[in-house]
């Protein structure tokens, strides 16, 4: 019946849009050719052209979608993750500071249920190297988030959503540089830029460079008093959490060729040297175990409009990426949170031998995507995305380890057909998917823990999924707009392979499958003459089956992933905005969502105690408010001042199920209240910028995952270079 009806509304929305208005035109001619009765030229004066921006026309698609304008905040210190916590439904949860490991929820959905990409192209092409806590933001043009419902283009077998960083296509010639110093030795240093030859080859670098010390101050640390004879708590700095990023990428091409409009080949390069401080909760200390990864990588990128015939544009994309991952843990000592260890027979991870674990995970992704613009009003995408993924493990430690090779393909198929009726007043788009997934498993040992036995060696599995979304704008300050969407999530290496370190495998991990549905509203209110207000608000379902969720054990300070058959998520969000010409900004939103276990029975037949639970260890209620205040000329001509307030509530949850054992004694993350602000000064045309910066102004106690602490309060100063 599912397929039945995805195939009628497909042939529906098909149908010529009978009372659609043609009034678009190709050429000026045209439309003097149409203004009859009286001078064309006169009435010409009188138009008036109003263009809308990329983030603008997103908002406006089908899709329940964020847009980020990357802008104003570039000279700030903010990573892209802190940027994209400030976007209702959105949370970015960090296991402590800079380059921690982190889990982004969307909607409810955990972060490995989110896909990540850069132009379209999913990021792991970039290797490891690259995520969101270390991507240079001078790079950046805009984020769009898709949340829920995913477009088929983009590839992607996301269950919770997707994040599309679009960057910069600046035409002219440019150098961007950036340098920043803060709290706990953090430092950052950034450069890109963009130089055409006379001959119109294109060259595009980017080096980025960063350290951190993160020796912020953890409260109530665990550690043995001597004089007491007991353990104390005590406030303690953390020692062993040194982090350093390199990152380095050059692209070369041209553009706007008689038989190309972009060619570029390219190649990356990453690494990344990060000490292993605390397990998956506090109470587990580490001292001198590490995490290497060193990543290189391979592209080539085309595209050609008007390919054979008008309308048809196709992009091409082809990568080879190079990962390799080096967990070391030799040292057989138990550490406490004072930096004294005592001497034990078992490393400080895994409890096990001695290790230098090497992971090597080539991958090569191939993207095509044809776009066919039919007509005025309606056009068909067709998007192909072959991964392939290799994982190699290895030990030069432990001679007794024995190497094994995983591999993983995943081929993606799409098509879409999209509408555009009544003088742009409604949006229509239809969308199918196809999944197939191909797994070759070797790896036996801790076959009790990893369900290796129960597995067979090679499998593959093929998945449908499908969608449809609309949009209607009765008027300006009022649209429409729902969508759904049945999709597929495929368990990424991390879940289904381990990280080597903190995380178990899970061999028995089935892909999750979910029903999700969006409905929202949203507009834009004229207040006075340079004033508006904008709004939007969002509700969202999911229906889940096999979701994948991480379950903690505190003994151990491990974590593994494991499929909860039936869940449901619930929600919603809304945001405000008031702008008063380019001076004043204000917004503020709040989301609360609700994910339950919907199991009534146990897989043994028992009662569940966790039936219609909060599924744990994930914020429910949240919410963010943001001031900016721009001031021109203040000091000289053509220069700038601006400030900044964030403040951000996270509403406690609990660690583990709310259905097992006494609700006064269980473990649950506090309330979070955050509040930061900045303050740039930009002169020469915004060539050079400086700005100074304090989060977590309060040094409240902040926490994430698993009751890991955050940074207390934090100073930063950076100095931008902009020459365009």
């Amino acid at each position: 019946m599912e397929n039945f009806f995805c195939l009628a509304a497909f042939a529906a929305l098909c149908l010529p849009p009978a009372f659609s208005q043609n009034i678009t035109h190709n050429s000026t001619d045209t439309i003097l050719k149409n203004v009859s009765g009286v001078d064309a030229a006169y009435n010409l004066q009188e138009l008036k052209v109003v263009g809308k921006s990329n983030v603008q026309k997103l908002k406006e698609g089908v899709f329940n979608v964020s847009a980020i304008d990357i802008k104003p905040l570039v000279n700030t210190s903010a990573t892209l993750g802190d940027i994209i916590n400030r976007t209702p439904g959105v949370r970015v949860r960090s296991e402590g500071g800079k380059g921690s490991d982190f889990e982004l929820s969307l909607n409810g959905m955990s972060g490995n249920s989110i896909r990540y990409f850069i132009d379209g192209v999913p990021l792991e092409t970039r290797g490891t190297g690259f995520d969101i806590s270390n991507f240079p933001t001078n790079l950046i043009d805009r984020i769009e988030i898709y949340k829920g419902v995913v477009p088929a283009w983009l590839g992607a077998d996301a269950l919770g959503g997707a994040i599309n960083i679009i960057t910069n296509n600046k035409k002219k010639n440019y150098l961007d540089a950036s340098i920043s110093a803060g709290s706990y030795h953090t430092y950052q240093g950034d450069i890109t830029g963009r130089y055409t030859t006379k001959n119109g080859i294109i060259f595009i670098p980017t080096v980025s460079v960063g350290y951190a010390k993160n020796d912020y101050i953890v409260r109530g640390a665990r550690v043995w008093s001597g004089e007491d004879d007991a353990y104390v708590s005590r406030d303690m700095k953390r020692f062993h959490d040194k982090y350093f990023s390199a990152l380095a990428q050059i692209e070369i091409g041209v553009e706007n060729k008689s038989w190309v409009d972009q060619l570029y080949i390219g190649g990356s390069w990453s690494k990344v040297k990060k000490d292993l401080q605390t397990g998956a909760v506090q109470t587990v200390v580490y001292g001198m175990a590490e995490r290497h990864t060193d990543d290189w990588s391979l592209q080539l990128r085309y595209m050609k409009r008007n390919l054979f015939t008008d309308g048809l544009t196709l992009n091409f994309n082809a990568s080879y990426t190079h990962d390799n991952a080096c967990t070391i843990d030799t040292a057989y000592r138990k550490y406490s949170w004072d930096g004294s260890w005592i001497p034990t027979n078992r490393n400080e991870i895994s409890g096990n031998a001695r290790m230098m674990r090497h992971y090597e995970r080539p991958l090569t992704i191939i993207r095509t995507n044809l776009d066919y613009q039919l007509a005025y009003w309606h056009s068909l995408n067709f998007n192909f995305l072959l991964s392939a993924n290799g994982n190699h493990r290895y030990d030069t430690y432990d001679v007794s380890y024995e190497p094994t090779t995983d591999y993983f393909t995943k081929i993606l198929l799409g098509l879409t057909y999209s509408q555009n009726l009544f003088d742009g007043k409604m949006n229509n788009t239809v969308f199918l998917k196809d999944y197939i997934n191909y797994v070759s498993i070797e790896q036996k040992d801790d076959y009790w823990i990893t369900g290796a036995l129960d597995m067979p060696k090679s499998t593959t599995k093929q998945n449908l999924g499908y969608g449809i979304g609309s949009r209607y704008t009765f008027f300006d300050k009022f649209s429409l707009k729902a969508s759904y969407e049945h999709t597929v999530r495929l368990p990424l290496a991390r879940e289904l392979l381990g990280n080597g370190t903190t995380v178990y495998p899970n061999l028995r991990l089935r892909p999750e499958k979910s029903h999700n549905f969006n409905i929202g509203v949203y507009g834009t209110i004229p207040v006075g003459e340079e004033g508006n207000i904008t709004y939007e608000g969002d509700a969202f379902y999911r229906k889940v089956t096999d979701y994948i969720q991480a379950k903690i054990s505190e003994a151990e300070g491990m974590m593994q992933y494991d499929n909860v058959s039936n869940v449901t998520m619930s929600g919603c969000e809304g945001q405000i905005a008031y702008n008063h010409s380019s001076w004043l900004s204000l917004t503020g939103n709040i989301s609360y969502q609700l994910a339950r276990d919907m199991n009534k029975l146990k897989s043994d037949g028992k009662p569940s105690a966790t039936y219609k639970n909060k599924v744990p260890n994930k914020p429910w209620l949240y919410s963010n408010v943001d001031l900016t205040l721009n001031f021109d000329n203040v000091f000289l001509k053509n220069d700038g001042l601006r400030f900044n307030y964030l403040y951000q509530y996270v509403h406690w949850f609990f660690l583990t199920w709310e259905g097992y054992g006494w609700l006064e004694t269980k473990s649950k993350i506090p309330t979070q209240n955050m509040h930061s602000a900045s303050l740039t000064y930009s002169w020469k045309n915004d060539t050079y910028n400086l700005t100074l910066e304090c989060n977590n102004i309060f040094d409240s106690t902040l926490y994430d995952n698993f009751m890991l602490q955050k940074p207390g309060r934090a100073f930063n100063i950076k100095f931008r270079f902009y020459l365009h």
